[in-house]
């Protein structure tokens, strides 16, 4: 096991620059998820790591030992890093077997051969492979593959193992699966993983702590899966974090009001304290709004909705089934807003139609100046 320490790390490709000015501080057998848009650096931040791209400032750091750093012109080869990489592809050598793959890096180490073998062995039984060590890769699933791939990084490393993106290419139940499987890989050899996704379930699942990156290759914040979605430093965390809505508001004559260039139509909320004058935007997550097929009959201004204020009134524009929840499209002036309903829930008030009115009751309100983009 150990800690990984990125300071102030550039790396350039050509007169581009692929990732600037970054800083990072990996837990000793923590498993840290970088999660952001494509592109913006997540790989190439890995690749650093790994040794595969050189820097063009600052140091990497595996443990007490430095691998990477321009101004000191000190540069360990990807070989002598001590780090095990499994990438999107998995390659998995094709004409070696199961055990031949996993073995390949302990034969360049130069381990004894009993030594090896023994190793092997127990890696194979952690990733439940003990069974196909005499396969061959075209007769094993795509999940099989992808274990071979990770047992083959466990044996090159039990510090660090740099995962890239290592489930996009299996179909969504397998996803599932592996995602459980990695964790648990992870919790019981508690070896330092760095994990690279622009998945946020995946993240959720894995993580220990997750780095969400903007598009510039930024950190926006890191934290605990948890705080991230509880609290969201800003609009960009909260709307890569999960679906959302978010709707244009000002306030005008005392009361918040939805941005419409039809009509002005009231907000029955408490006004945010410290927004200030000019338009800013009301988030809302939408498996937090309540939908009512009474229309708001003058609820909004008294208050006695449901949700937090009173009820905003909308047109259902859009009812999608998938079949645990139902998605509703309502406009609202010139806004679209998404509401998420569970079916159970759905069929025992009944499904509002398209073409109805409606009364939306909104719970756990953010607000926010700007909507940033986050692709």
């Amino acid at each position: 096991m150990a800690e990984v320490r990125l300071d102030r790390i550039t790396v350039q490709y050509g007169e581009k620059t692929a990732i600037g000015d970054f800083s990072l501080h990996v837990r000793d057998g923590e498993c840290l998820t970088l999660l952001g848009p494509s592109p913006c650096g997540k790989t190439t931040v890995l690749r650093a790591i790994a040794g595969l791209a050189k820097l063009a400032g600052g140091e990497v750091t595996i443990g007490s030992r430095v691998v990477a750093s321009k101004d000191r012109r000190i540069f360990i080869p990807p070989e002598k890093r001590n780090v095990g990489v499994v990438f999107q592809d998995y390659a998995v050598w094709p004409h070696m077997t199961v055990e031949a793959n996993v073995l390949y890096p302990l034969k360049k180490r130069k381990v004894p051969r009993k030594e090896a073998k023994e190793q092997v062995d127990d890696v194979l039984r952690q990733v439940r492979m003990g069974d196909y060590a005499a396969r061959m890769p075209f007769q094993l699933s795509g999940g099989q593959q992808q274990r071979v791939a990770l047992a083959r990084a466990l044996v090159a490393s039990q510090d660090v193992v740099l995962l890239d993106e290592p489930l996009t290419n299996l179909d969504a139940n397998l996803r599932e699966e592996m995602r459980f499987e990695i964790k648990r890989l992870q919790n019981e050899t508690g070896i330092t993983v760095i994990y690279v996704t622009h998945d946020q379930d995946i993240a959720l699942v894995i993580s220990d702590r997750i780095a969400l990156m903007d598009k510039t290759g930024s950190i926006r914040q890191l934290g605990a899966p948890e705080e991230l979605c509880r609290n969201p430093q800003d609009s960009f965390v909260y709307r890569f974090l999960g679906l959302s809505n978010f709707i244009p508001v000002e306030i005008v004559d005392g009361e918040m009001r939805v941005r419409s260039g039809a009509k002005s139509i009231p907000f029955p909320y408490p006004i945010p304290s410290g927004m200030g004058d000019g338009p800013f935007y009301a988030a809302c997550r939408p498996m937090d709004i309540t939908l009512s097929r009474e229309a708001a009959d003058g609820r909004a201004q008294a208050g006695t909705g449901p949700g937090t204020g009173g009820a905003l009134e909308g047109l259902v524009t859009r009812v999608i089934y998938l079949g645990n929840i139902y998605e509703y499209r309502v406009q609202v002036g010139d806004s679209e807003i998404r509401v998420q309903q569970d079916s159970f829930e759905a069929f025992k008030q009944g499904v509002v139609r398209e073409g109805q009115v409606c009364a939306l009751g909104i719970e756990n309100i953010r607000y926010y100046r700007d909507m940033e983009e986050v692709s």
